[in-house]
């Protein structure tokens, strides 16, 4: 990613369709229904403005707040994951030491010193770990200082039978909900990763999306379960304020290195239980709130409360077996078990609801180019005079276009205005009317939503001639958010009713 760093890891939601898969056919069916499925979020990321209904900030939060919600009960699992014969006292001091230093370094130490809060905690209560005798320090000494990884590749099972079909649809709903999470790291990494809150780039959660393919396409053919995009990197980033690409580049080599030093990683598998288990409880904790920040920005309203909250709880429940187990349990190998599936399933399906019960929709296509604006206005006043808005509304709805229209093409300097196409659809929202402008993405152009939110830092004899339709623009709507890909632009603009209309109804 070049705004950011994410990490991946195993896939848990593959686990249970992954060992079915293994029973019913072998190593060559795994490899090939995990290379088949990897080409879903291979697509996605390719045309991932089909999917901009779901990358609402509400789906994506709840999503985040899932993964918690869901290892949490492992982990806790392992606070206790000690050998018989060491005192009952041992592991809840070693994990209270790990959860302590991170804590103090996180919350007082000099910004410096702060980067190194996560490795201070896991060495403090692996010393404690040691004290009690239950670091595994024979795992180090027996290790071998170099040494190439273990395995033989297993093979393609090219001939798909019955096992491949029915197993497949399982394999794919679960790559869908995995480009979820992947598409929920991708939002959430770019959160922390700037010093000053920028809308998020879509065109990076496309590459993360493309690199969380890519390695489920390696993972098939070296014929092993796949992994995950995981977003264990936001709160790394946040306790330690460092979200460079370098880092992850590093990391990533890092990685590489160690499979091939087998004393080092023993130092690392060589971790006790509770220690593990308080340092992710941290880091959990921390994603719990960052899912729970994004479902609130803006605000909240009852469809979001009812999406996030429907959603989370509906997660929560299959992923502890309390939602009718004797009748999901078994459904896909599990899958219906997986909280994050079944919430990612709610949150999803619900908005789904949302947007087909939705009021009508205007719709108009036409050129990317100001000689289209009397059209525009007459598409917004037979939309305004369908909704029954008085003048004062439509000069609102047909001002905030004009200047829409203006950012938009602006930038292109008249090279090539007549070869992008632009799609405006309108809709009544409550009070108020949102517009949305999907046009082909131009060369060069920066993110609308981050210049109207500068303009406010810059000073008035700083402001340059192309801005003047911002300021408007940012005077009118009551909300801009611009969502870029690599393809396309998109634009949705929020125009509410003056005070006077809404007294009146």
């Amino acid at each position: 990613m070049s705004n950011g760093k994410l990490t991946t890891g195993p896939a848990a939601a593959f686990i249970g369709i992954c060992v079915t898969a293994l029973v019913e056919g072998g190593p060559g069916l795994l490899a090939v229904l995990v290379i088949v499925s990897s080409l879903l979020p291979l697509a996605i990321s390719a045309r991932l403005s089909l999917f901009r209904r779901f990358l609402t900030p509400t789906i994506v939060g709840t999503v985040n707040m899932l993964i918690p919600a869901t290892v949490l009960p492992v982990v806790f699992a392992r606070l206790t994951d000690v050998p018989p014969d060491v005192p009952e006292l041992a592991a809840p001091i070693a994990a209270a030491a790990t959860v302590l230093v991170i804590s103090v370094v996180y919350l007082k130490a000099a910004p410096k010193l702060r980067l190194w809060a996560p490795l201070l905690g896991v060495v403090a209560g692996s010393i404690v770990a040691g004290a009690f005798g239950f670091y595994d320090l024979d795992r180090v000494l027996q290790a071998s200082w170099v040494g190439l990884p273990q395995g033989a590749w297993p093979g393609l099972d090219l001939d798909p039978g019955p096992a491949f079909v029915g197993l497949l649809p399982a394999f794919m709903l679960v790559a869908l909900i995995g480009s979820i999470q992947t598409i929920t790291a991708g939002v959430a990494v770019q959160r922390v990763s700037w010093r000053r809150p920028q809308a998020v780039d879509y065109r990076v959660v496309e590459g993360a999306m493309a690199a969380d393919g890519v390695s489920k396409l390696l993972c098939g053919v070296g014929g092993i379960m796949p992994t995950q995009t995981t977003t264990v990197a936001v709160p790394t980033i946040e306790i330690t304020g460092v979200g460079a690409r370098s880092v992850g580049i590093a990391a990533g080599a890092l990685m590489i290195v160690l499979a091939f030093l087998p004393k080092a990683l023993a130092v690392v598998l060589a971790v006790p239980g509770p220690v593990y288990a308080a340092y992710l409880i941290v880091l959990l904790a921390l994603i719990f709130v960052r899912g729970m920040a994004e479902v609130v920005q803006g605000g909240i309203d009852h469809h979001k409360g009812l999406i996030a909250g429907l959603g989370f709880w509906a997660g929560v429940g299959c992923q502890n077996g309390m939602i009718f187990p004797e009748y999901l349990a078994g459904v896909a190998g599990g899958l219906l078990a997986n909280g994050i599936t079944v919430g990612g399933l709610v949150a999803i399906l619900t908005t789904l609801f949302l947007e087909v019960t939705a009021p009508r929709v205007d719709r108009l296509e036409l050129e990317a180019d100001m000689s289209v604006l009397p059209r525009i206005r007459k598409f917004i006043g037979t939309f305004a005079a369908r909704n029954g808005w008085d003048s004062s509304m439509v000069e609102r709805i047909e001002a905030a276009s004009e200047e829409t229209l203006l950012t938009l093409v602006g930038e292109d300097g008249g090279e090539q205005p007549a070869q992008r196409r632009l799609f405006l659809s309108a809709r009544k929202e409550a009070d108020g009317a949102v517009l949305e402008f999907v046009a082909g993405t131009a060369a060069g152009h920066r993110n609308i939503q981050d210049r109207i939110g500068l303009l406010a830092e810059r000073p008035d004899d700083a402001l340059m001639e192309r801005e003047v339709s911002l300021r408007l623009l940012r005077h009118i709507a009551s909300s801009v958010r611009h969502q870029q890909f690599h393809d396309t632009d998109i634009l949705t603009v929020r125009v509410d009713a003056p005070e006077t209309v809404r007294v009146g109804r």
